[in-house]
């Protein structure tokens, strides 16, 4: 069995490659690969497909393998081709109340602004975006914001822009002491960082799978929490309604759904070229645990630091996140920075004065050492 410090084997990244950018795009393993390229053979022969294995019993492995990293149920977790799509789906089923407030972190992501601005302007609420101050953590700033006056919380479980982790247990207890909802982008956690539906309780919680869940471009996950899932979708598809399986019966025009939370699924939910390389991903990272992932990639983040440490770079977020690094760079960064470092065949990313560096499984201790020496020589 393959053990987690040798698991880019498992990746076809050429050893001179240091791709350390997994939080702007994961690279498919080998076997996402293997499967993706067999997906799309089978489309050059049509006749071969299998109404319930490929039309129910893929999407459903999916399901299955998603929710076992939302730590839920198969029956909770509804397929999506984006977090734009599950943010959406949390809008059309959520209210608030006139004159409350829905709290969104400075710097969010947009397609985690957007939607709650046309629910803000539909509920006549307000939004309130939310700070945090030199040395206060993103969990301290947002916990004292939330009050009699929040109707909803919107955040991710790790900031996008500098790393900071958001203690989503102590946000959730907030919230159901003032009775606000929660909603929750892990794009940048799940998979990586422990998550655990049932404690933490969100309305709905979102995660594109091409970051850190190492699948495929337009696929993602959408968990519903149960109290929820009477809900109503983004679309009006027919194979999200019960006894679709029935081909020869689809005129039969049923009202009902199919249970739980496959009711928000989008259209063309099987999906045929891409779920079998987003569930080989899922498998890869389930076979070798979240809580191990979390600490191998807290080591290797980790080494990072100490490697860039003689640069004067440091990792200064508060409550960072153990897969994620925003290192401050000492009067700035070069405007050609990353193409320096490209030009060596290392990868990153640049958030405003921060450079985004995000260790997978697929790197190692070798890949620390190119990086640190090609930012030397980038900075020189």
């Amino acid at each position: 069995m393959i053990q987690l410090a040798d698991a880019r084997s498992l990746f076809d990244l050429p050893r001179e490659r240091v791709w350390l950018n997994a939080a702007y795009m994961g690279p498919l393993p080998r076997a996402a690969v293997a499967a993706g390229e067999r997906s799309y053979a089978r489309k050059a022969a049509p006749w071969d497909y299998d109404v319930p294995t490929d039309f129910f019993a893929v999407p459903n492995a999916f399901r299955r393998a998603g929710a076992r990293l939302f730590g839920a149920r198969e029956e909770d977790v509804a397929i999506v081709p984006a977090a734009s799509y599950g943010i959406a789906t949390a809008v059309r089923n959520l209210k608030v109340g006139a004159g409350q407030e829905i709290l969104l972190l400075d710097g969010q992501f947009p397609s985690n602004v957007y939607p709650w601005r046309r629910m803000a302007e539909r509920d006549r609420a307000r939004i309130r975006t939310v700070n945090r101050r030199e040395g206060e953590s993103w969990s301290e700033a947002l916990l004292a914001a939330i009050g009699p006056q929040t109707g909803l919380v919107a955040c991710a479980g790790t900031h996008w822009i500098d790393g900071g982790r958001i203690d989503l247990q102590a946000v959730s207890r907030r919230c159901r002491e003032f009775g606000a909802h929660l909603v929750l982008d892990l794009t940048q956690s799940l998979g990586v960082q422990a998550f655990d539906a049932g404690t933490v309780d969100p309305d709905f919680a979102v995660a594109a799978n091409y970051k850190w869940l190492l699948g495929p471009y337009s696929t993602g996950m959408l968990y519903a929490a149960p109290r929820h899932q009477n809900g109503e979708p983004l679309e009006e598809n027919w194979i999200g309604r019960e006894g679709s399986s029935d081909f020869a019966g689809l005129t039969q025009y049923r009202d009902g759904y199919d249970p739980g939370a496959r009711r928000f699924d989008m259209g063309e939910r099987g999906n045929f070229q891409l779920l079998p390389a987003a569930i080989e991903s899922l498998e890869l990272l389930n076979g070798f645990g979240v809580r191990a992932i979390e600490a191998r990639l807290g080591e290797l983040s980790d080494a990072i630091v100490e490697a860039v440490k003689p640069l004067g770079l440091a990792a200064d977020t508060p409550e960072r996140a153990a897969h994620y690094l925003a290192l401050t760079l000492p009067g700035g960064a070069p405007g050609d920075l990353l193409a320096r470092l490209a030009a060596q065949k290392v990868h990153v990313s640049q958030r405003g004065p921060r450079l985004r560096v995000s260790a997978h499984i697929y790197n190692d201790e070798a890949d620390i050492a190119r990086f640190a020496a090609a930012l030397k020589d980038a900075l020189a």
